[in-house]
């Protein structure tokens, strides 16, 4: 499924103009990289209206200059052959009329009124060019931020609607990389590119124009060189997108590296191992620097390129307009001829910015495909259609099996959980339990059978309602970073006060919330990092219970904590399950022996079921594994 930011579509000249701009570096992603920044219309005319009176004032800026040139050094000939012209819509007559409104100036007042009209007109087109260019560059950031935040949203929201094998299978730094510094890499160089879209190629055009019109003949062979320039630019950046792949891939090494540092910090230190990991990261670390070197040598290698050949098609320009000069060919005066190379030269500037940023926005769309990687993700779970609001009989797995690709998990899993009864799961690890919890809420789906909720196949449902039914606590108690009365009434934003302390209550949690230093406001930190194991998994049970769900999963909710926190945990536990249907995945045999029924998992089948005292008269695995741990 490809998640686009969806706007106001009925602009499609305005897409269809931007996207012809770039119809050159791989259109498809470019395009659905600036889908994010719609609706376009109500911004680009705006936009495409201030470029254009930028680009005219930015014109008459450098056309000022024959005129004031003239004054300067030729202000006798000006007033003598000055005569005011009959009115045309033209170039012609507007030159004209300026330079008889200049000749008239310098009879009447003198030459230093003259020189005075001319520089506030400079003064004037130049500010009225740069208030354009100031008022159009607003609208451009309004879109530019508009797309981020599109972007981003669909990113967090795919990465968050994800199924739990995914992040198995992928790097954690390589998303956090795409969260961060791809999405950084977009905004910087595609969304950064939005002026070469409209203005630069307007001005090109602008410059252009008038250079045609001075001299037609010097335009047409000075415009013979610039396809060396553009080739030259387009091998560069080929060899900049090879590189920006391998930097990004570093850079989420990297990212993976910094996060195995924080998290596993305490067994670094306690294996003195800090000289290994810091060996293994100062490896990707050079190496990514090396590469990075590479291609910002590449990426700064096109500026001064273009520059050179913009200089040297310049100088020759310059040297052929002397030719034509000597031979009386030129047709135009000196300050004219300075004027032209003027024009000429502000017509190589918006085509080098072109250039530059024909090579940066390459390694923005290796980013962009980064992203757009995880965004076409497709859901290995699929949403059923079918609304449950209760739990009314049982749950079945019906020759339930499951395997991670080739390899097989479950076979042949058939058992009943009836309404109201504590189903237990135990066996060695590695046997399938938690694999076997984890298909009920659908994290994974059945590869073989099917799961029956009321005789319903739970693939018909849809995913929220199935997950509105069950409460799920296990052994690594997921908490957030916020207050302990947030991370209770997580998933139920409009719980009160009063039933957030009355689920703490019942989950033992209560007594040492109230000695925190602001009770149930109080920040936990970083996954609870400020409370106790116990206390972090109480917190976990107070959530269940808050959500009163008909179907609970305990996935050894009790197996890495002490005996006195298993005891207060183990009561919580009790109580939480009183009344509801319960499947307990259980590593402590003591906390199951009053289940209704016991099951028995070995190599991802059940090879025993039965009570506790069932089991343990028929001294099989169940009676070794309670002998193991000296269970009475």
């Amino acid at each position: 499924m490809v998640i686009s930011y969806k706007g106001n579509e009925k602009n499609d000249f305005s897409y269809f103009f931007v996207s012809l701009s770039f119809r050159l570096i791989r259109m498809e992603t470019f395009k659905r990289v600036l889908s994010y920044a719609r609706p376009y219309g109500k911004s680009l005319p705006g936009y495409l209206m201030l470029s254009v009176f930028s680009v005219v004032f930015g014109v008459l800026n450098y056309a000022l200059l024959g005129p004031l040139l003239t004054v300067l050094f030729d202000s006798q000939a000006l007033a003598a052959s000055a005569v005011k012209p009959e009115f045309s819509f033209s170039i012609d007559w507007a030159t004209q009329w300026f330079q008889w409104l200049l000749a008239s100036i310098v009879q009447d007042r003198g030459v230093m009124r003259a020189l005075l009209v001319v520089c506030v007109s400079l003064v004037v087109a130049s500010f009225f060019s740069d208030l354009c260019r100031y008022l159009s560059q607003r609208i451009i950031v309004t879109l530019k931020t508009r797309l981020m935040k599109n972007l981003r949203k669909d990113l967090f929201s795919k990465i968050s609607s994800l199924h739990v094998g995914y992040f198995t299978d992928k790097r954690k730094g390589d998303i956090l990389s795409s969260l961060s510094n791809d999405v950084s890499e977009v905004q910087n160089t595609i969304a950064g590119s939005f002026h070469i879209l409209f203005r630069e190629p307007l001005l090109v055009l602008g410059f252009l124009a008038m250079l045609i019109y001075m001299s037609p003949r010097l335009t047409l062979v000075s415009l013979v060189a610039l396809p060396l320039s553009v080739l030259l630019v387009t091998r560069l950046t080929r060899r900049l997108r090879a590189g920006s792949v391998e930097t990004q891939r570093l850079m989420g090494r990297i990212l993976s590296q910094f996060d195995e540092a924080i998290s596993g910090s305490r067994i670094i230190k306690a294996f003195t191992a800090r000289k290994q990991v810091d060996a293994a990261f100062e490896q990707v670390n050079d190496e990514h620097r090396r590469i990075s070197r590479q291609v910002y040598n590449r990426q700064e290698l096109a500026s001064p390129t273009s520059e050179f050949l913009g200089l040297t098609i310049a100088a020759g320009v310059l040297f052929f307009g002397g030719w034509l000069n000597v031979r009386g060919q030129l047709g135009m005066t000196w300050p004219q001829f300075i004027v032209y190379i003027m024009f000429y030269w502000r017509v190589l500037e918006p085509a080098k910015a072109i250039a530059n940023q024909y090579a940066a926005v390459q390694k923005g769309l290796v980013s962009a495909d980064r992203i757009f990687a995880i965004l076409d993700t497709p859901s290995a779970i699929p949403d059923g259609t079918k609304p449950v609001k209760e739990f009314r009989n049982e749950v079945l797995f019906d020759h339930v099996t499951f395997a991670y690709g080739e390899e097989p998990v479950l076979t042949d899993i058939c058992l009943s959980i009836p309404k109201g009864k504590t189903v237990a799961v135990v066996g060695p690890s590695g046997a399938g339990k938690s694999t076997m919890a984890d298909l009920l809420p659908r994290f994974h789906d059945v590869t073989g059978g099917r799961i029956l909720l009321d005789g319903t196949d739970i693939r018909e449902f849809r995913l929220d309602d199935l997950a509105a039914l069950m409460g799920i606590v296990t052994q690594e108690s997921v908490l957030f970073n916020d207050t302990v009365h947030n991370n209770i009434a997580f998933g139920m934003p409009d719980a009160t006060r009063e039933q957030v302390i009355e689920a703490a209550r019942i989950a033992n949690a209560d007594p040492f919330i109230a000695q925190l230093p602001q009770g149930y406001d109080t920040n936990i930190g970083e996954r609870g990092a400020k409370l106790s194991g116990g206390q972090r998994q109480r917190i976990a049970i107070a959530r269940a219970v808050l959500k009163n769900p008909p179907l609970l999963i305990l996935d050894e909710a009790t197996s890495a904590l002490d005996t006195e926190s298993e005891r207060l945990v183990q009561d919580a536990l009790t109580r939480l399950m009183g009344g509801r249907t319960s499947l307990v995945i259980a590593h402590r045999l003591s906390t199951i022996r009053h289940a209704d029924l016991i099951v028995v998992l070995q190599d991802g089948r059940i090879v025993e079921r039965g009570t506790h005292e069932d089991l343990v008269a028929n001294h099989g695995l169940y009676s070794h594994l309670c002998n193991l741990q000296a269970f009475s």
